[in-house]
Order: C-alpha cells, then sequence, then structure tokens
C-alpha cells in the first residue's frame, strides 16, 4: 500500500545542542506541522562528552499552522532536515521565521533531498 505521507514527512535531527534549545526548535514546527514522532537521547552513564541527536519528524501536509515568531537559543543549533523536495522548503521557510539562519546547505537525491542548517536566535 502506497504511504500518502511519504512526500509530507521530514525528519528533523538537531545536534550537539540542549534540551532546551532543542525544544525551543521541535516547539516552533509542532506549532505550524503534526509531530509524527520525536526521539530524546537516553541518559549517558558516560563521564566524557559524547555528541547528542534530537530527532522528530513533522507531517507538513497537517497542523495548526500557528504564527511563527523570533524564537531565543542559548547557542547556534545544527539542524538537518530530509523529505521530499517541497516539505524540506517548507520546513525551512518555518525555520527561517522562527531564528537565524547562519548556513545553508543541501544534498540532493533522485526523490528526496537533504538541507543542513546553522540556526541562531533572532
Amino acid at each position: 500500500m502506497y504511504d500518502l505521507h511519504i512526500d509530507t514527512d521530514v525528519t528533523v535531527q538537531l545536534c550537539d545542542c540542549s534540551r532546551e534549545d532543542a525544544q525551543a526548535v521541535f516547539d516552533v514546527l509542532d506549532g505550524v506541522y503534526q509531530l509524527e514522532d520525536m526521539t530524546a537521547p537516553s541518559p549517558q552513564t558516560a563521564t566524557g562528552p559524547s555528541p547528542t541527536v534530537w530527532t522528530a519528524t513533522f507531517d507538513t501536509a497537517a497542523g495548526r499552522r500557528e504564527e511563527v515568531r523570533p524564537t531565543h537559543l542559548d547557542s547556534p543549533v545544527g539542524a538537518t532536515l530530509s523529505g521530499g523536495y517541497h516539505a524540506v522548503d517548507e520546513v525551512a521557510k518555518v525555520l527561517a521565521a522562527g531564528f537565524d539562519i547562519q548556513s545553508l546547505q543541501s544534498v540532493s537525491g533522485d526523490q528526496e533531498t537533504e538541507a543542513r542548517l546553522l540556526l541562531a536566535s533572532r
């Protein structure tokens, strides 16, 4: 059976940021789109630094469509968006309304694209 959300789902990965900054980014997106799935890292028992990745999937065809306002981040957040071309572009526009995008790179594939953003407070 064909998945009707395949072209509208965008996976958002946030790396090396605090729980509060990750939640701020996801809250902006959750106000506009429907949150499909979220994975938070489990508590680490190691004492040394380790990379942290926060992951959520949003359905760009559904949601509340709330107005996006500038949102505070304690430090810049690296975000990777992956999904269909149109859906990734829409999520990037929403993030640009809430944050200052300091860097944008993209990698295009046949059916999907990946955008890498560096988000900061406006």
